[in-house]
């Protein structure tokens, strides 16, 4: 009977708490849940914000942090994990470790830095941690051109820009990366995604008319993460997430939440 058992599409986001619940840790779970799969977590730190922005980041011990994954992968398992907000270098080494440890396969990795509202999400020195210790473990890494550029040591402005920071991105740890574009003012927004296996990939959407953008690194990543742990190859992953955040930004774009960055509608495809 056992054997007959349904199993559930695991994914485990390693990420902090945002109260406003647009981001972070309860983006990650509202995501995946909407994408089919079942969410765990690992919370790396707890912070105070609404759609305004961040007023107060708590991060929680780096063991603790390093023991919620342990935990999850001692008795349930996961079939792809991402990871968002670490804060620390610290907290970035022990998840590493923790990751390693437990052979997590199909890892997604945004490296968050700052929020939707400008505020620092990722102390100075967890960047050389971040690079070191966790983009060798990733199958993709998500900057958008703000974290790309903090990554490289330069400014990124230009679409034309993104191909060479792809890629040198990638020779840092020999992961796929995909640049994210959305920062860049134009009518269409272009991903680019270099995979030292087979090159450059290129994701073209319309940009969205719409004030309720908190969140939407958190959600690409999760929904990317998902569709990995379902066995989708990488590209097809990166294009079925870039089609459910369209979806969700523009179901979104119709709701007021708050006075400030509002969220995207992540269970557009269920309910109005």
């Amino acid at each position: 009977m056992k054997d007959r058992m349904k199993k559930y599409c695991r994914i485990l986001s390693v990420a902090g708490s945002d109260s406003g619940g647009g981001a972070g840790i309860q983006a990650d779970i509202k995501t995946i849940s909407a994408c089919g799969c079942y969410a765990e977590t690992a919370v790396t730190a707890v912070t105070v914000q609404n759609t305004l922005g961040v007023s107060a980041i708590h991060p929680l011990p780096p063991d603790i942090v390093s023991a919620q994954i342990l935990a999850v992968y001692e008795d349930i398992g996961a079939d792809a994990v991402k990871t968002g907000m670490f804060y620390s270098a610290e907290t970035v080494a022990g998840a590493a470790d923790a990751l390693r440890r437990c052979g997590a396969g199909k890892l997604v990795v945004d490296p968050v830095m700052v929020s939707t509202s400008g505020s620092v999400l990722l102390e100075k020195d967890a960047l050389e941690s971040l690079i070191k210790n966790l983009f060798p473990l990733a199958v993709l890494i998500t900057p958008n051109i703000t974290e790309a550029s903090a990554i490289l040591g330069r400014e990124i402005k230009r679409q034309d820009e993104l191909d060479d920071a792809a890629r040198e991105i990638s020779a840092m740890s020999g992961s796929a990366v995909l640049v994210k574009a959305g920062h860049i003012d134009s009518s269409e927004i272009t991903d680019v995604m270099y995979d030292p296996s087979s090159g450059f990939s290129y994701f073209k959407s319309a940009r969205v008319d719409t004030q309720n953008t908190h969140g939407t690194g958190c959600v690409l990543s999760s929904a990317i993460a998902s569709y990995l742990g379902k066995g989708k190859s990488l590209g097809e992953s990166v294009a079925l997430a870039k089609k459910y955040i369209d979806g969700a930004l523009r179901a979104g774009s119709a709701y007021k939440l708050g006075q400030g960055h509002g969220p995207l509608h992540h269970f557009y495809k269920f309910w109005e």
